[in-house]
């Protein structure tokens, strides 16, 4: 049985549909990459998962208990953390103050607490005392990575962590995927470069209008599959 699964996944804002019947799979300890366009559905999905958008409860399957119309801090407890786009941090808390709020919607005890996320990000122990808008680009999102950990969750759901990002900012962030991994964490990646997605991907899907467009293993998948799944082209 997966750990996560989604079955005929659709969404709406009002009378807008932004997802048509999306289906995919996350295994214990993998990565999954979702690629595509601006407007493709991506972050909607990860909104779906986290119980920011509700839809039917079979739509979400957790360990093959149905969670797609549960809200969003009891999908926290369940052991599902999201890293929002634009981080999303609080600005009148410090960096250790945010880290802390992370852990008041945590299931149970696990291996992530504030000397692990520091030990993982040192410049975080370092600024703790700092209020977030004093920090740069890069710190903000290590701070919305760390403050996701410290519920302990079994998946991490990842908003497009790197956008904004200098490339050597980039390359600290995803370096400690490996570690987070390691904690059995599995990692579902919302993220525009390709390129990156697919270093760190188990395996990829692609969204097109709403629509799974492509799906398969990095090391499968051709340029040009890619390209037109991308752009329709």
């Amino acid at each position: 049985m997966a750990l996560l699964e989604t079955h005929n996944l659709t969404a709406f804002y009002g009378d807008f549909q932004a997802l048509y019947g999306i289906d995919t799979t996350l295994e214990k300890g993998e990565t999954i990459a979702i690629i595509g366009a601006n407007g493709a559905g991506k972050s909607t999905f990860l909104k779906s998962i986290a119980g920011l958008i509700h839809g039917s409860a079979d739509s979400v399957l957790l360990d093959g208990n149905p969670i797609g119309a549960r809200p969003a801090a009891e999908i926290v407890k369940l052991g599902i953390a999201l890293v929002p786009e634009g981080r999303r941090l609080f600005p009148s808390l410090t960096v250790e103050e945010n880290l802390l709020i992370g852990g008041y919607g945590r299931k149970t005890s696990g291996p992530w607490t504030l000397d692990r996320v520091q030990a993982l990000f040192p410049i975080l122990k370092e600024r703790r005392s700092s209020a977030t808008p004093t920090l740069s680009g890069g710190q903000q999102q290590m701070v919305a990575i760390g403050r996701a950990l410290m519920s302990n969750p079994c998946i991490l759901l990842c908003d497009e962590i790197s956008l904004g990002l200098a490339p050597i900012v980039i390359a600290d962030i995803y370096a400690a995927l490996p570690r987070i991994k390691a904690e059995g964490t599995s990692v579902v990646l919302v993220e525009q470069d390709v390129v990156q997605a697919m270093k760190v991907a188990d395996r990829v899907y692609c969204f097109q209008e709403g629509r799974l467009s492509l799906t398969g293993r990095p090391r499968d998948l051709t340029r040009d599959q890619i390209h037109r799944a991308y752009f329709g082209t």
